[in-house]
Formats: C-alpha cells, sequence, structure tokens
C-alpha cells in the first residue's frame, strides 16, 4: 500500500492479518461499544441484528457509555479544538478490551485511528444529505422548504459546516448554535415561546428513528454538501483481533466504502474535523454489471461566516480491483485537497483553528 491511511481504513488490510494468525477456536460472544444517547443505541441495534443474522449461535452485549462531546454541551462544537469528541472513551475501552468492537456515525470518526485500530466495516450508507426540520408552528404557516423561510427565522444547528454554506446562500436567516441529542433539539425548536423556526439535521439519523413524518425538505448538493462519512456507520475494531476482523467483513459495504475513503482522505489532508466547515458529495458510475468504474468527489472550504466558499471537484477511474481501488479514492481526495488549497483554503482552516478554545483532549 502507499499509505498507512489507507492500511487503517480499509478492510482488505485483514487478508494478512488473517493468514498469518495460527488456527484457533473462534470466540462466540461479542461486547458492542457505543454512545448511550439514543440514535448511537439504535445503530448498534442495527449492527447487532445484522451480526445476528450472519451468526445465529453467537452472543452479543451493547455496552453504551458517555463520551465528552456528550458532556460538553455548552460550547459550540467549532470552538472545541479535539478531533475525538464522540469516541475518545470509547477507544479507550476498545484498547484495553471492555468492547470487542464500537459503532461511531462515521462522521464521527477520526480519519487518523489510533495504533493498533481499524475500521472493520463501513456499512451501507444511508442518504447523506441534510434535511431542514420546520417546526410545528412554521410548518402550520406552510414552510416546507429553506427558501420559505421569512427574514429573520432562526435556523438552528450545531454543525459549522452547515451554518457556513447556508449563510451565504441565505444572509436573510439568522443561525444559531444548538447542542444535545436529537430529543433535546426537537423540543427546543418545538417549544412554544423558543426561537427557532427551524433546525438542520442529518437525514441518516432522523430516517434511523423512524421521525422521517419531521423532515419537511432535504437540502440537494449544489445549495449544501454534506459531512464527510455522513450516513455511513463505522464500526471500529482492534486490528489484531482476529475473530472480530472475520466478524465484521461481511458488513462491510464496497460502494460505500470507496466513496467514504475518498472523502476521508480529503479532509485528513486538510487536517480536518467534525467541527470544521469542511463540505463533500461523492457519486459513482457504474458500469453493465453494476461494477463502479469511476468516482467524482466534490469538496469545499468555507469561512464560518459565510463569507468565502472554496469548491472543486475531481474525478478518478476504478478498475474493480479492490486495493488499487482504495488507492485511486485515496489519491482523488488528496487532488481536491490540493486544489481547495490552491484557492487559499489553508488560510480559511488557519483561521478557524486560531479562533478555538483550549482544546478538552
Amino acid at each position: 500500500m502507499t499509505s498507512a491511511a489507507i492500511a487503517s481504513d480499509a478492510s482488505h488490510h485483514h487478508t494478512a492479518t488473517l493468514s498469518n494468525t495460527p488456527a484457533t477456536q473462534p470466540r462466540t460472544h461479542f461486547v458492542i461499544g457505543t454512545r448511550q444517547s439514543q440514535l448511537a443505541m439504535v445503530q448498534a441495534e442495527a449492527v447487532l441484528a445484522a451480526l445476528q443474522k450472519q451468526h445465529p449461535t453467537y452472543t452479543f452485549t451493547i455496552h453504551g457509555m458517555t463520551t465528552k462531546g456528550d458532556k460538553v454541551l455548552d460550547t459550540a462544537l467549532s470552538k472545541i479544538g479535539s478531533k475525538s469528541l464522540f469516541t475518545k472513551e470509547l477507544e479507550v475501552a476498545l484498547a484495553n478490551g471492555t468492547v470487542d468492537l464500537v459503532v461511531h456515525s462515521l462522521k464521527d470518526l477520526q480519519t487518523v485511528l489510533p495504533e493498533g485500530m481499524t475500521v472493520g466495516a463501513m456499512t451501507e450508507r444511508e442518504d447523506p444529505r441534510d434535511a431542514l426540520v420546520v417546526s410545528i408552528a412554521g410548518t402550520a404557516k406552510g414552510y416546507i422548504t429553506i427558501e420559505d423561510l421569512p427574514d429573520g427565522s432562526i435556523v438552528g444547528s450545531s454543525s459549522v459546516r452547515r451554518i457556513a454554506q447556508l449563510k451565504r446562500r441565505f444572509p436573510n436567516l439568522i443561525f444559531q448554535d444548538v447542542r444535545g441529542n436529537l430529543n433535546t433539539r426537537l423540543s427546543k425548536l418545538d417549544a412554544p415561546q423558543g426561537p427557532y423556526t427551524a433546525l438542520l439535521l442529518a437525514y441518516a439519523g432522523l430516517h434511523r428513528l423512524g421521525w422521517n413524518d419531521r423532515i419537511s425538505y432535504v437540502l440537494p448538493p449544489d445549495t449544501m454538501l454534506h459531512a464527510v462519512g455522513q450516513g455511513a456507520l463505522g464500526i471500529e475494531c482492534r486490528e489484531d483481533d482476529v475473530d472480530t476482523v472475520r466478524l465484521l467483513a461481511p458488513l462491510d459495504h464496497w460502494q460505500t466504502r470507496v466513496r467514504c475513503t475518498a472523502e476521508r482522505s480529503f479532509m485528513r489532508y486538510l487536517e480536518g474535523g467534525c467541527s470544521v466547515p469542511l463540505g463533500v458529495w461523492t457519486e459513482l458510475e457504474l458500469d453493465e454489471e453494476g461494477v463502479p468504474k469511476l468516482i467524482r468527489l466534490k469538496g469545499s472550504v468555507s469561512k464560518v461566516d459565510g463569507s468565502i466558499e472554496i469548491r472543486e471537484e475531481a474525478e478518478a477511474g476504478l478498475t474493480g480491483e479492490r486495493v488499487a481501488d482504495l488507492e485511486a479514492a485515496e489519491e482523488l481526495g488528496k487532488r481536491v485537497g490540493d486544489m481547495v488549497v490552491a484557492k487559499g483554503a489553508r488560510d480559511i482552516l488557519e483561521d478557524i483553528k486560531r479562533r478555538r478554545v483550549a482544546p478538552l483532549d
């Protein structure tokens, strides 16, 4: 492989691990680590169900944990200089053997993993786009799309990426930070005296919780590019844990893996994290057999105040050969990263870093 980063992200790396390991009786009980939020638990339960279907004689338990990002709710994510806000405690539990695998929203998982960890599977991604959720009062007034919202409407989001992109396109709206789990945010939205007319949330999270009826409008990519890895789950495990590596392999969705490898390479190149306004959009072109033959990546970096957005795109051919295609996706991410840097993205990112409060690590 040309890049250690690919090795940490790609399940093909596991082949070598398996072949060098003496045959032993495989484990039949596995502990799944996750955050304790309602959405994280639903995601972990979906993974458990998929694993149980593959291995009906195995047993699985879910171990919920609270992360630093769940505890620090009084500071905007953009102000916190940590790239592992929602993962660190989970990865400590993974390293010390408390859990065998961890289910992450892939967008929360840093692009450089701790030593000895790997992404054993990236599950088939849901629609990665962002959704507008209008308040009950706003819905009663007929507001559906973001264009419908009257001047001065307050739109809540915990994402600096969403706010930065939409400030530029909708200067007539007021964007405010809102934190908390989805239930908390929706109750703030619908509070009769609450300030918010609408919220911006990931479509995938609302869909997984069965709350599609709350989605007013899904934002197209020409309005907003989504977060790196959004809509996919990343299942992390120890690289040398042969049984877990083998267990997760069938859950890895190839098209998601290729797309998210390109997206994560773009973020890694720019040293971004979930608190940096990077947006992406990936598309695959398939041949007659449904095999990906081309990947296209759009990437953006925005100033937090929405005054500047740099968008670039490029594409790469795919061959159907796993290692080569992951390398092509990795290189594509770097190439689009290079293109936005050439237009001044590095200055924007450095300015964001300077404005942050002290890291929470």
